[in-house]
Order: C-alpha cells, then structure tokens, then sequence
C-alpha cells in the first residue's frame, strides 16, 4: 500500500518535468522558427523591394547582370550573416557573464568588453592603418583582454562593483576612441559607420577569419550551462559538487573575450543584446542554464536580425541596427534598474 502511495506521489511529479520539458522545447522550436523567418526577411526586405520568389533565384540560380539578385548576393546575405553571427556571439557572451558572475546587470557592453575591443580597433586604424575586421581582430581581443582584467581586478567578483567598474571603464574608453578617430581622418571615414554598429558595407570576407572564435564560444558556453547551474547556487555549493569554480570562471572568460571581440570586429560596439537576451531567455525557460543557452543562441540572432530590417524600414537612408538593438534592449535595461525580480541570479 506505501509502494501504491509513492508511486501515486511521483507519478505527478515526472508529469510535470515532463509538461515543463515540452514547454521549453516548444519555445526553442518557436525561436528557432523566428530565426529561419528573419534570416528570409533579411534577404527579402530593404530600400529596395526584391519578391521572396527572386530573392530565392537569387540564392539558387543567380543571373549575371540582374540588379535584384547583385543585391541580394552582394549586400543582404553578407549583412544577415553578420547578424546571425554577431547577435549569437554577443548574447552567449552575456549569459556567460551573468552566469559566472551572478549579476543580472552583466554583459560585454556594461562590463566594458565591448568598449575594449573598439579601443582596441581603433588604435589599430589609428596608430597601424589597419582598418579591415580580418586584420584588426587581435587588437579587439587584446582590448577585450585588458578591459576584462581592470574590470575584475576593481569589482573583485562583487555585482554592482562589476557593474560600476564596467560602466566607468566604459565612459573613459569611449571618449578616447572618438578622440583617436577624429583625430584621424582617413580612420573616421572606414570606421564611421562601424562605429555606431552598422552592418551594411561591412568585410564578409572577415567571417571566413572570425567564425572559428564564435563557435569556440558556442561550444564553451554549451558544455558549461551545468557548471553555470551550480555557479547560481553560490562558489561553496559549486565546489562542494566538484567544480573547480576557478577554472570555470578563467574558462568562461575567455570564451567571453573571444565572443565580444569577434561579434565587435564584425558589427562594431553593439550595446545591449548581451543584455536583453538572456533576461527574455531566462523568462521563458526558468532558471536552468542549459535551456537559457540554447534559446539565447536563437534569440541573439532574431534580435539583431529584427534590429537591422527595422532600420533599413523606418528611414530612406537606412538607420544603424546598433541604435536600433539600443532602442529594443533599453526597456529590458529599465526593468532590470528598476529592481524586478530577475529568476536564477
């Protein structure tokens, strides 16, 4: 009779893991729906209008001349490539940065990553003449680098301490990047648009360089969504589960500093993504970093994806997808400021 009445206990309990699982699952199957929509409307919407049927010959069957499919080929896929890429690299970031330091304000722009990396860039159209991505992206890892370490080494792993030694790094290197470029003429004409993250006009040839970073990045932050778990329930409790929670910070860190300074390489110093998204997936799918990861993966995307077809949209001459993912993730940034509950940190 016991064994009846613990069966009848449990039974419940497994039907609701099991309703909880379909539901999570049912939300990445939906995301990754809106990733494939807007990867199609990338390539179909813009100034000019191109149908979805050419803009599929365009793919499959381009024709030599047509102005349509030299659009399509030449200037859509590049930047929705770039998106996809960007916003993927920049919103694991943030769940990596959220996780490792259990702060809901954490993310590569806030902690000033971003910020280094676009130093670090700077410096090289400035002082080197290197204005191209493939050329640039070790100074926006060594920038990336070093923002990490002051940032760290001031907030000694305390939340707002981070948050305030981001922001403050932030202020004093975004100043000086202007400063270096206006300074520089020929500089501030290749970099304008890039630094106001712009992803039209940018080097697709930079993806060929860059995409091995970003999946070293996706595959980092796949394999550590458990260590992220145990990292949410405090260092003593990770370690007592047999974490070496020092290595899983060193480990994250770099796969953060190579995700921020890939996607700022490629898109410029986008703010915000790395923010907003993990906070969305994290509303979603609860606590458990090994869904957050995952949908974070597919939300980056949608929304830089979402930020650039509303720019090309909105103006004649086209509004920059970095102002446009500022204006998306700012109620995000409000909320959080504003003292909400954030679930898991």
């Amino acid at each position: 009779m016991q064994a009846l009445d613990q069966a009848a206990v449990a039974s419940p309990a497994r039907a609701t893991a099991t309703t909880g699982t379909s539901r999570r699952l049912a939300i990445v199957v939906v995301a990754a729906v809106l990733l494939v929509g807007g990867v199609v409307l990338s390539l179909a919407l813009g100034v000019r209008e191109v149908a979805f049927g050419e803009t599929w010959r365009a793919l499959v069957d381009p024709v030599a001349g047509n102005v349509d499919h030299a659009v399509i080929r030449g200037q859509r896929v590049p930047r929705t490539i770039i998106a996809v890429l960007a916003g993927l690299a920049l919103a694991l970031a943030g769940v990596l940065a959220q996780g490792v330091t259990r702060n809901p304000l954490a993310d590569p722009g806030l902690l000033g990553l971003n910020a280094g990396a676009a130093l670090g860039i700077v410096v090289a159209a400035t002082g080197f003449g290197v204005v191209t991505a493939v050329g640039a992206i070790w100074f926006a890892f060594l920038g990336a680098g070093l923002a990490a370490v002051v940032v760290f080494a001031i907030g000694h792993g305390r939340p707002v301490q981070l948050a305030l030694a981001g922001a403050t790094l932030t202020a004093l290197m975004a100043p000086l990047s202007n400063l270096l470029l206006f300074r520089d003429v020929d500089a501030l004409n290749q970099l304008r648009f890039w630094a106001v993250g712009a992803l039209n006009g940018r080097d697709i040839d930079a993806v060929a360089v860059l995409w091995p970073f970003i999946v070293g990045g996706v595959v980092i932050a796949l394999l550590m969504a458990h260590r992220l778990n145990g990292l949410a329930l405090g260092d003593d409790v990770a370690a007592a589960l047999g974490q070496s929670v020092g290595r899983t910070r060193a480990l994250a860190g770099v796969a953060i500093i190579g995700l921020a300074g890939a996607a700022t390489a490629l898109a410029g110093p986008i703010a915000l993504v790395g923010l907003a998204v993990p906070h969305a997936a994290r509303r979603l799918v609860g606590s458990d970093y090994r869904w957050i990861v995952p949908l974070s993966a597919l939300l980056g995307p949608v929304m830089l994806l979402a930020a650039d077809i509303i720019g090309r949209l909105v103006k004649a001459d086209e509004l920059e997808a970095g102002v446009v993912a500022a204006l998306l993730g700012a109620p995000v940034l409000i909320a959080v400021a504003r003292g909400r509950r954030v679930a898991g940190l």
